[in-house]
């Protein structure tokens, strides 16, 4: 991409990471989120173990790698939906250890879901509602009384439909929300992350079961976060996706974070290939190993034809 047509919050991350190291655990400028040592085991499986993390505030920070290596679950660790065994994690340096996931909402840092969790018998703009915070009317005594809650519920509203216009939702808002389909529900989701006017967004797999007709659309929309002052930290598997749309990306392989750097710098990393493929998928076999791989064929030909006898 020239130069000339990178936006001033693209060029200022990009300037970020500039002069960073490519390793794991780097240091970042202006960490917005910062983990250590967390840990998460299910019986005798250690499903995330996370040394050191940063991600850099303004930013959009992609966090890949293979099926199981433990990227959803350590989502659920840093937004208070499961609770890790070990290790911190501090959210403008405030630590988030033990803070359920509402109030982790309230501090700022959002996220999305791989399966969409929308309301399915609420309308959209009751969806969409639902995210704001603070509401006055949720107090049982106050919501007698229309007066101590019908104005902020209209700001609410207007909130709202601002953002199912720009999230080209606006057509559906007295729809049900599981009328929709995967790929809106997926913008519906975003929209509703954003009635918290959030400084960090955490999507987990956000193009999952998208139609490609709404991919683009998608696109657009997270890389807009980033034009709005926001920081974005996301899991995906389509590697187009990720060199298109980020900064930076960081690497995970059986829930330790094996690498990071730049999109470019890290597709041709041996231990990214290596970690999505398997160790030495490309290097020439010895002799040694390709006369053991002949033996064993020929042992399970010699089987085959033993067993049909």
């Amino acid at each position: 991409m020239h130069a000339e047509t990178v936006s001033e919050k693209k060029a200022a991350a990009l300037a970020a990471f500039a002069t960073l190291e490519t390793e794991p655990g780097v240091a970042k400028p202006d960490p917005i989120l910062v983990v250590d040592k967390v840990v998460r085991r299910f019986g005798g499986l250690t499903a995330v173990n996370v040394d050191h993390m940063e991600v850099q505030r303004g930013s959009i920070t992609a966090l890949i790698g293979p099926n199981g290596a433990g990227k959803t679950t350590f989502f659920n660790q840093l937004t208070g939906f499961d609770t890790a065994d070990e290790g911190d994690w501090t959210f403008n340096g405030r630590s988030l250890r033990g803070v359920p996931a509402h109030r982790v909402a309230r501090h700022g840092m959002v996220r999305t879901f791989q399966l969409t969790k929308a309301l399915s018998k609420l309308t959209v703009v009751e969806n969409m509602r639902l995210g704001a915070q603070n509401q006055r009317g949720e107090n049982f005594f106050r919501s007698l009384i229309p007066g101590f809650w019908r104005g902020q519920e209209d700001e609410i509203t207007e909130r709202a439909e601002e953002l199912l216009e720009r999230f080209k939702l606006d057509a559906k808002r007295d729809d049900f929300a599981g009328s929709l389909s995967g790929g809106q529900r997926k913008l519906l989701e975003m929209a509703r992350a954003l009635m918290v006017s959030p400084e960090l967004v955490m999507l987990d797999e956000p193009m999952a079961g998208v139609n490609p007709a709404l991919t683009q659309s998608l696109l657009g929309h997270v890389k807009a976060l980033r034009e709005e002052g926001m920081t974005v930290l996301f899991v995906e598997h389509d590697m187009d996706m990720v060199r298109d749309i980020s900064d930076w990306v960081i690497v995970m392989a059986q829930g330790s974070v094996i690498a990071e750097g730049p999109p470019d710098t890290i597709m041709a990393d041996h231990r990214v290939i290596d970690a999505y493929l398997g160790a030495h998928h490309d290097a020439p076999m010895s002799v040694e190993e390709a006369e053991e791989q002949l033996q064993e064929a020929e042992a399970e030909i010699e089987a085959e034809i033993e067993e049909k006898a």
